[in-house]
């Protein structure tokens, strides 16, 4: 698939998607919506990508929802009211569910965020696992000044990462949360000058984390989120079950100690592609 909206380069085991559309501020269109969820589904089906960083060209990172969305015919408008409501339930089902996507990766999602990352981009910056800005960054939610809630899982996230009086008071008022401020509540691990500075530094975290075990790197955000939604015991009978299943110390923890005894950079397998699971379809297709 030929992508319009953003560009993708894999390197060094480092997915890079930049939004392209600078002239637009990298605004969400009905394209975006069509292109990123196939993106997002081949990076994390395939095997070579174990970082995935997000950023945009020009003034800002993305300028939120195209207000073309509204107009493209996506939103029908039959005569019967449950039929009509009907739809809008299932048409934000399928956006939530798009930047939900990014959460539910098997790698690692990075978003170096310059000038704006204002409300639909908001929501796929708090889906991201890492986030990282320029001096001149913001985010808003500003879905308020439209009036509406902002409803793709901003309200969901950013109160997990933030304080929730903090997030609150961003969603009540619109206004805009700035770099230094961003930081200091806990949104950003870092600020940079600028973008290019940003963009290096960021760039050189995804390697360094592309060059560990993909699997324990996997493990590690599947621990970490399953510990944000559940009590502390349940998510510690959960790692102990994963560490049953997933800790093979003969592969990749023998690579490990192998590689540091010998001076050398490890190598490690690939996460198994998801298009290699047994096809339970096809084999219904043939009468098994």
């Amino acid at each position: 698939m030929e992508y319009t909206t953003f560009d993708l380069s894999i390197n060094d085991h480092v997915a890079h998607l930049r939004f392209n559309r600078p002239q637009k501020y990298n605004t969400m269109s009905v394209e975006f919506w069509q292109e990123f969820p196939h993106v997002i589904k081949t990076i994390d089906e395939g095997g070579d990508a174990r970082v995935l960083v997000i950023s945009g060209e020009g003034k800002h990172f993305c300028a939120g929802m195209d207000l073309a969305v509204f107009t493209s015919g996506a939103i029908k408008r039959p005569k019967d009211p449950a039929r009509r409501n009907e739809h809008m339930r299932q048409l934000v089902l399928q956006l939530q569910a798009i930047i939900s996507n990014v959460e539910d990766m098997r790698i690692p999602v990075l978003a170096a965020i310059q000038g704006g990352a204002i409300g639909g981009a908001l929501d796929l910056v708090c889906a991201c696992d890492c986030r990282y800005m320029s001096e001149d960054a913001f985010v808003s939610i500003e879905e308020i000044r439209l009036g509406m809630a902002a409803d793709l899982g901003t309200l969901q996230r950013l109160p997990r990462l933030i304080a929730p009086g903090l997030a609150k008071e961003l969603a009540y008022t619109g206004r805009r949360m700035m770099s230094d401020e961003a930081l200091a509540s806990g949104l950003v691990n870092q600020v940079f000058s600028n973008s290019e500075t940003m963009l290096i530094a960021v760039m050189a975290l995804a390697k360094t984390m592309a060059s560990h075990s993909p699997l324990a790197v996997h493990g590690c955000k599947e621990i970490i989120n399953y510990g944000r939604d559940h009590s502390i015991d349940n998510a510690l009978k959960y790692q102990a079950t994963w560490q049953a299943g997933m800790l093979q110390p003969e592969v990749d923890m023998m690579e490990a100690m192998m590689s540091k005894a010998q001076k050398r950079t490890p190598e490690y397998k690939a996460l198994e592609a998801k298009h290699t699971a047994f096809n339970l379809s096809s084999h219904a297709e043939h009468g098994n």
